[in-house]
């Protein structure tokens, strides 16, 4: 219902907007314009507070001193909010793509909310948001418990919206990128979600588990797309349909055992510009019929690794061994190890094992130097160091909603926010700063980085912060760096100088 003409001709203050309320849309709120937002190219006017209504023709502002619980909070988190809005706000214009800017900002919100509160609950949401810089960058954001769950569930319900939004990040994957490949446990307790179940690891220990299933791409140093599976499904079985779901068309995919390619046979051979790398099972036949083990030198580049290459007979696919001496050690070491507490030593048993310890043999349907296959395989531990940050760093090791529909939307902030992490990481190591800090203490400096309005003009002011804080703000660059003082001219010495040996 429009906004009657009288209404809209009541004198109020400049820079305001006249809205509706109430059951009826009766009732007429005057709200200051706080600034302008891009969507699609176009300039949309962002709405702040409310500083009065019009009543029975008038306007009446607002008293000058609300109530504490109304007033906006005078300090707030600031340096964290700010550096991730900096590095990834681009995510925020991509679900654009996808999402209402109402859903948009709202998924953006919960996302950085859980990157920058690590741990943070969908009850704490609203506090720490209104305690943090998000309210100028994003206005207007309800994130109420009760609201958030109902959020999180329609965003589930919206499934296809998810999937488009991993889609496109696929897409945007070059074809000599290489793409790290696996799954994770992830607890999930509920009794209602469909994802909830058993898994081999965690009938163990008698928890519940789903499995998730992650891309990564090496060559961005980033999480690319991600996929919520039952935690008894294995992940052979989930391969294929992770790549199909995701639209994964290009790159070369680096897996583990777990994830052969013949658990995606057919996804592979539609896409001529996908292609796999993934370790065979050290018992498998043709380990033995083209005698990889009998190895042909040093591998260039790499210091104690034999390699050996060669192609399958009758198949379309390379073959790529390597036996590394500090590995091999160690793995006899851990034999002997246990077969002393067993009590169960045989030396015949001993020499038929010793010629596979510390040996990985890796299949491709990729002609490539053994050096760059080998080199690519050893940077599977990026992953696992990814979900390591995603179950750790940011506190996400378990889910915290019920049903199918708010799992799939929870776990998509949760995707959003290990890209932010990554992005993160980046910029602190291109700062230096990894090298004498971990990722967490970075975050913990930057979490106590606090701004106040404590002065008449309402600006915001850096609380005073510890020398090695403001050391590490300057280097990502949320302080200027301190002028260098004017060097003195030669001259004759200060009197401080005077006397000294």
């Amino acid at each position: 219902m429009p906004i009657p003409k009288e209404i809209l001709a009541v004198r109020r203050p400049v820079n305001t907007v006249v809205v509706a309320y109430g059951k009826n849309r009766d009732r007429y709120a005057v709200r200051k314009r706080v600034g302008c937002r891009n969507v699609g190219g176009r300039r949309l006017p962002v709405n702040g507070p409310t500083v009065g209504h019009i009543v029975g023709g008038e306007y009446v502002p607002l008293p000058e001193a609300p109530a504490v619980a109304e007033a906006e909070a005078d300090v707030r988190a600031w340096a964290a909010f700010a550096l991730a809005e900096e590095v990834a706000g681009d995510l925020y214009e991509d679900l654009l793509g996808f999402y209402d800017p109402r859903d948009a900002g709202k998924i953006w919100c919960i996302s950085v909310l859980r990157v920058c509160e690590p741990g943070v609950r969908d009850c704490e949401l609203k506090a720490a948001y209104e305690e943090s810089p998000l309210p100028e960058a994003r206005p207007g954001v309800a994130l109420s418990r009760n609201t958030v769950s109902a959020f999180l569930r329609d965003v589930g319900r919206a499934t296809s919206r998810v999937a488009g939004f991993m889609r496109a990040r696929a897409e945007a994957v070059r074809a000599d990128h290489t793409l790290l490949v696996d799954g994770t446990p992830k607890g999930d307790e509920g009794r209602v979600d469909t994802l909830s179940d058993f898994s081999y690891k965690a009938r163990a220990k008698g928890t519940r588990d789903m499995s998730v299933m992650y891309a990564f791409d090496l060559d961005e140093m980033e999480p690319v797309c991600s996929r919520c599976f039952p935690g008894d499904m294995l992940d052979y079985t989930s391969y294929g349909a992770f790549i199909e779901e995701n639209g994964i068309t290009r790159g070369l995919i680096v897996s583990d055992k777990g994830l052969p390619a013949a658990a995606a046979e057919q996804r592979f051979a539609a896409n001529p510009d996908l292609h796999h790398l993934n370790p065979i099972k050290r018992n498998s036949r043709l380990i033995s019929t083209h005698s990889m083990l009998d190895f042909e030198g040093v591998l260039p580049g790499w210091e104690g690794v034999l390699f050996k290459k060669g192609r399958a007979s009758g198949k379309d696919k390379w073959l790529y061994a390597y036996r590394d001496s500090a590995r091999a050690a160690r793995e006899e070491h851990d034999w002997m190890e246990r077969a002393r507490k067993r009590g169960d030593y045989d030396l015949g048993r001993l020499r038929r094992r010793q010629a596979a310890f510390g040996t990985v043999v890796l299949e491709s349907d990729l002609d490539m130097a053994p050096e760059d296959a080998y080199r690519a395989y050893s940077e599977r531990w990026t992953i696992e160091v990814s979900m390591r940050y995603h179950k750790h760093a940011l506190e996400l090791g378990e889910t915290r909603v019920r049903d199918d529909c708010s799992v799939t939307g929870s776990e998509f902030c949760d995707f959003l926010a290990s890209v932010i992490t990554w992005r993160l990481i980046a910029r602190f190591r291109d700062a230096g700063l990894l090298e004498r800090r971990t990722y967490g203490q970075v975050m913990r400096v930057l979490r106590r980085a606090r701004q106040a309005r404590v002065g008449t003009d309402g600006e915001w002011r850096l609380v005073r912060t510890a020398p090695a804080g403001i050391e590490v703000l300057r280097a990502l660059g949320l302080l200027p760096k301190p002028e260098e003082p004017p060097r003195r001219r030669p001259g004759r010495p200060r009197k401080s100088e005077m006397g000294r040996v």
